[in-house]
Protein backbone atom coordinates (compact mmCIF):
# COMPACT_ATOMS: atom_id res chain seq x y z
CA UNK A 1 0.00 0.00 0.00
CA UNK A 2 1.46 3.35 -1.04
CA UNK A 3 1.93 6.23 1.38
CA UNK A 4 -0.88 8.76 1.69
CA UNK A 5 -0.09 11.98 -0.14
CA UNK A 6 -2.46 13.99 2.04
CA UNK A 7 -1.06 12.55 5.27
CA UNK A 8 2.41 13.61 4.20
CA UNK A 9 1.14 17.07 3.28
CA UNK A 10 -0.33 17.49 6.74
CA UNK A 11 2.95 16.57 8.40
CA UNK A 12 4.73 19.05 6.14
CA UNK A 13 2.23 21.78 7.06
CA UNK A 14 2.50 21.07 10.78
CA UNK A 15 6.30 20.97 10.67
CA UNK A 16 6.32 24.25 8.75
CA UNK A 17 4.15 25.91 11.37
CA UNK A 18 6.27 24.57 14.21
CA UNK A 19 9.40 25.88 12.51
CA UNK A 20 7.82 29.33 12.07
CA UNK A 21 6.76 29.45 15.70
CA UNK A 22 10.19 28.31 16.90
CA UNK A 23 11.95 30.99 14.86
CA UNK A 24 9.48 33.89 15.06
CA UNK A 25 8.14 33.49 18.61
CA UNK A 26 11.39 32.63 20.38
CA UNK A 27 11.57 35.91 22.29
CA UNK A 28 7.92 35.77 23.34
CA UNK A 29 8.19 32.15 24.46
CA UNK A 30 11.31 33.01 26.47
CA UNK A 31 9.45 35.94 28.07
CA UNK A 32 6.50 33.69 28.91
CA UNK A 33 8.84 31.12 30.43
CA UNK A 34 10.47 33.83 32.52
CA UNK A 35 7.04 34.99 33.74
CA UNK A 36 6.18 31.44 34.78
CA UNK A 37 9.53 31.11 36.56
CA UNK A 38 9.02 34.46 38.32
CA UNK A 39 5.62 33.29 39.58
CA UNK A 40 6.98 29.98 40.82
CA UNK A 41 9.89 31.67 42.59
CA UNK A 42 7.59 34.24 44.23
CA UNK A 43 5.27 31.55 45.59
CA UNK A 44 2.43 32.27 43.19
CA UNK A 45 0.09 29.80 41.56
CA UNK A 46 -0.17 28.86 37.88
CA UNK A 47 -3.40 28.38 35.93
CA UNK A 48 -4.25 27.48 32.33
CA UNK A 49 -7.56 27.98 30.55
CA UNK A 50 -8.86 27.18 27.11
CA UNK A 51 -12.34 26.95 25.61
CA UNK A 52 -13.48 24.41 23.03
CA UNK A 53 -10.64 22.54 21.38
CA UNK A 54 -8.25 25.20 22.68
CA UNK A 55 -8.76 23.57 26.07
CA UNK A 56 -6.74 20.57 24.87
CA UNK A 57 -3.48 22.53 25.01
CA UNK A 58 -4.38 23.82 28.48
CA UNK A 59 -5.19 20.32 29.72
CA UNK A 60 -1.94 19.02 28.25
CA UNK A 61 0.17 20.87 30.83
CA UNK A 62 -1.87 19.91 33.91
CA UNK A 63 -1.08 16.83 36.07
CA UNK A 64 0.95 14.95 33.53
CA UNK A 65 4.18 13.02 33.34
CA UNK A 66 7.07 15.40 32.69
CA UNK A 67 4.92 18.36 33.58
CA UNK A 68 5.22 21.18 36.07
CA UNK A 69 3.28 20.11 39.15
CA UNK A 70 2.11 23.66 39.90
CA UNK A 71 0.05 24.11 36.71
CA UNK A 72 -3.69 24.02 37.43
CA UNK A 73 -6.63 23.94 35.02
CA UNK A 74 -9.06 26.84 35.35
CA UNK A 75 -12.33 25.18 34.40
CA UNK A 76 -15.48 26.68 32.94
CA UNK A 77 -18.36 24.17 33.05
CA UNK A 78 -19.37 23.17 29.54
CA UNK A 79 -16.72 25.26 27.81
CA UNK A 80 -14.58 22.27 26.83
CA UNK A 81 -17.23 21.78 24.18
CA UNK A 82 -17.33 18.08 23.45
CA UNK A 83 -18.08 17.14 27.07
CA UNK A 84 -21.62 18.57 26.94
CA UNK A 85 -24.70 17.69 24.93
CA UNK A 86 -25.29 19.14 22.49
CA UNK A 87 -21.65 19.89 21.74
CA UNK A 88 -22.71 23.18 20.16
CA UNK A 89 -23.55 24.42 23.66
CA UNK A 90 -19.84 24.75 24.35
CA UNK A 91 -19.46 27.14 21.42
CA UNK A 92 -22.45 29.13 22.63
CA UNK A 93 -21.00 29.46 26.13
CA UNK A 94 -17.89 31.13 24.71
CA UNK A 95 -20.10 34.05 23.69
CA UNK A 96 -21.84 34.51 27.06
CA UNK A 97 -21.04 37.81 28.76
CA UNK A 98 -20.19 37.63 32.45
CA UNK A 99 -19.28 33.95 32.55
CA UNK A 100 -15.56 34.60 32.86
CA UNK A 101 -16.09 36.97 35.76
CA UNK A 102 -18.21 34.41 37.62
CA UNK A 103 -15.59 31.70 37.12
CA UNK A 104 -12.69 33.87 38.28
CA UNK A 105 -14.59 35.10 41.32
CA UNK A 106 -15.19 31.53 42.47
CA UNK A 107 -11.68 30.29 41.65
CA UNK A 108 -8.61 30.30 43.91
CA UNK A 109 -6.78 32.63 41.49
CA UNK A 110 -5.61 35.86 43.10
CA UNK A 111 -3.12 38.70 42.72
CA UNK A 112 0.41 37.49 42.03
CA UNK A 113 -0.74 34.38 40.21
CA UNK A 114 -0.34 33.68 36.48
CA UNK A 115 -2.96 32.59 33.95
CA UNK A 116 -2.32 31.23 30.47
CA UNK A 117 -5.36 31.67 28.22
CA UNK A 118 -5.50 29.59 25.06
CA UNK A 119 -7.94 30.72 22.37
CA UNK A 120 -7.30 30.21 18.69
CA UNK A 121 -9.46 33.08 17.47
CA UNK A 122 -9.35 35.17 20.64
CA UNK A 123 -12.53 36.87 19.45
CA UNK A 124 -15.21 35.50 21.78
CA UNK A 125 -16.41 37.07 25.01
CA UNK A 126 -15.14 34.30 27.28
CA UNK A 127 -11.37 34.52 26.61
CA UNK A 128 -11.44 38.31 26.23
CA UNK A 129 -13.25 38.84 29.53
CA UNK A 130 -11.12 36.19 31.20
CA UNK A 131 -8.01 38.18 30.30
CA UNK A 132 -9.55 41.52 31.27
CA UNK A 133 -10.79 40.34 34.63
CA UNK A 134 -7.67 38.35 35.46
CA UNK A 135 -5.48 41.39 34.96
CA UNK A 136 -7.88 43.49 37.02
CA UNK A 137 -7.42 40.96 39.84
CA UNK A 138 -3.65 41.36 39.61
CA UNK A 139 -2.78 38.20 37.67
CA UNK A 140 -0.13 38.07 34.98
CA UNK A 141 -1.83 36.98 31.74
CA UNK A 142 -0.22 35.10 28.86
CA UNK A 143 -2.39 34.78 25.78
CA UNK A 144 -1.83 31.99 23.25
CA UNK A 145 -3.78 32.83 20.13
CA UNK A 146 -3.61 33.29 16.37
CA UNK A 147 -2.98 36.95 15.63
CA UNK A 148 -4.34 36.37 12.11
CA UNK A 149 -7.87 36.28 13.55
CA UNK A 150 -7.41 39.67 15.20
CA UNK A 151 -6.29 41.05 11.86
CA UNK A 152 -8.85 39.30 9.65
CA UNK A 153 -12.07 38.84 11.65
CA UNK A 154 -14.32 40.94 13.86
CA UNK A 155 -14.43 40.64 17.64
CA UNK A 156 -17.53 39.16 19.28
CA UNK A 157 -16.86 41.06 22.49
CA UNK A 158 -18.64 44.32 23.28
CA UNK A 159 -15.31 46.14 23.53
CA UNK A 160 -14.37 45.22 19.98
CA UNK A 161 -11.11 43.82 21.30
CA UNK A 162 -9.43 40.45 21.04
CA UNK A 163 -7.57 38.31 23.55
CA UNK A 164 -4.25 39.71 22.34
CA UNK A 165 -5.35 43.18 23.43
CA UNK A 166 -5.60 42.23 27.11
CA UNK A 167 -2.45 40.19 27.78
CA UNK A 168 0.93 40.91 29.30
CA UNK A 169 2.56 38.50 26.84
CA UNK A 170 1.12 37.24 23.53
CA UNK A 171 2.19 33.99 21.89
CA UNK A 172 1.16 33.76 18.22
CA UNK A 173 0.41 30.26 16.95
CA UNK A 174 0.53 31.43 13.29
CA UNK A 175 -2.58 29.36 12.50
CA UNK A 176 -4.52 30.68 9.49
CA UNK A 177 -8.14 31.71 9.84
CA UNK A 178 -10.30 28.59 9.61
CA UNK A 179 -7.74 26.21 11.15
CA UNK A 180 -7.54 23.75 8.27
CA UNK A 181 -4.30 23.02 6.44
CA UNK A 182 -5.46 20.90 3.51
CA UNK A 183 -7.82 21.00 0.55
CA UNK A 184 -8.58 18.26 -1.95
CA UNK A 185 -10.76 17.75 -5.02
CA UNK A 186 -14.02 16.14 -3.99
CA UNK A 187 -13.97 17.74 -0.53
CA UNK A 188 -15.93 20.97 -0.36
CA UNK A 189 -14.47 22.13 2.97
CA UNK A 190 -10.82 22.54 3.98
CA UNK A 191 -9.66 20.00 6.55
CA UNK A 192 -6.80 18.77 8.79
CA UNK A 193 -6.49 21.37 11.56
CA UNK A 194 -3.04 21.87 13.10
CA UNK A 195 -3.86 24.23 15.97
CA UNK A 196 -3.75 21.52 18.66
CA UNK A 197 -0.32 20.31 17.55
CA UNK A 198 1.09 23.83 17.46
CA UNK A 199 -0.49 25.24 20.61
CA UNK A 200 0.48 22.19 22.65
CA UNK A 201 4.06 22.53 21.41
CA UNK A 202 4.11 26.20 22.39
CA UNK A 203 2.84 25.39 25.87
CA UNK A 204 5.52 22.75 26.39
CA UNK A 205 8.23 25.05 24.99
CA UNK A 206 7.11 27.80 27.37
CA UNK A 207 7.37 25.46 30.35
CA UNK A 208 10.75 24.19 29.17
CA UNK A 209 11.92 27.80 29.12
CA UNK A 210 10.54 28.25 32.64
CA UNK A 211 12.40 25.16 33.87
CA UNK A 212 15.61 26.45 32.32
CA UNK A 213 15.17 29.82 34.03
CA UNK A 214 14.45 28.27 37.43
CA UNK A 215 17.47 25.98 37.27
CA UNK A 216 19.67 28.97 36.36
CA UNK A 217 18.45 30.64 39.56
CA UNK A 218 19.31 27.60 41.66
CA UNK A 219 15.68 26.56 42.11
CA UNK A 220 14.62 22.97 41.48
CA UNK A 221 11.34 23.04 39.51
CA UNK A 222 8.63 20.76 40.98
CA UNK A 223 8.17 18.28 38.15
CA UNK A 224 5.92 15.23 37.95
CA UNK A 225 7.15 11.79 36.91
CA UNK A 226 5.21 9.14 35.04
CA UNK A 227 3.15 6.92 37.30
CA UNK A 228 4.03 4.08 34.96
CA UNK A 229 7.71 4.01 35.93
CA UNK A 230 9.01 2.52 39.17
CA UNK A 231 8.90 5.07 41.97
CA UNK A 232 6.76 7.48 40.01
CA UNK A 233 3.78 7.50 42.37
CA UNK A 234 6.01 7.99 45.40
CA UNK A 235 7.86 10.86 43.73
CA UNK A 236 4.63 12.59 42.73
CA UNK A 237 3.16 12.12 46.18
CA UNK A 238 6.10 13.92 47.75
CA UNK A 239 5.93 16.78 45.25
CA UNK A 240 2.20 17.25 45.65
CA UNK A 241 2.47 17.17 49.44
CA UNK A 242 5.26 19.75 49.46
CA UNK A 243 3.36 22.12 47.16
CA UNK A 244 -0.18 21.30 48.29
CA UNK A 245 -1.06 24.95 48.90
CA UNK A 246 -0.43 25.71 45.21
CA UNK A 247 -2.00 22.60 43.66
CA UNK A 248 -5.79 22.52 43.24
CA UNK A 249 -6.41 19.42 41.13
CA UNK A 250 -6.26 17.25 44.27
CA UNK A 251 -8.85 19.16 46.29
Amino acid sequence: MSDSKLAGQFFDAAIGLLTRVRDEEADSIAAAGAAVADTVEAGGRLFAFGAGHSSLAAQDVVYRAGGLALMNLLTVPGAVGVDVMPATLGSALERVDGLASAVLDSSPATAGDLLVIVSLSGRNALPVEMAQNARALGLKVIGLTSVAYAEGTRSRHASGGFLRDHCDIVLDSKIAIGDAELTSPGVDAPFAPASTVVTSAIMQAMLAAAVERLVARGIEPPMLRSGNVDGGHEWNGRVMTEYRDRIFYRH
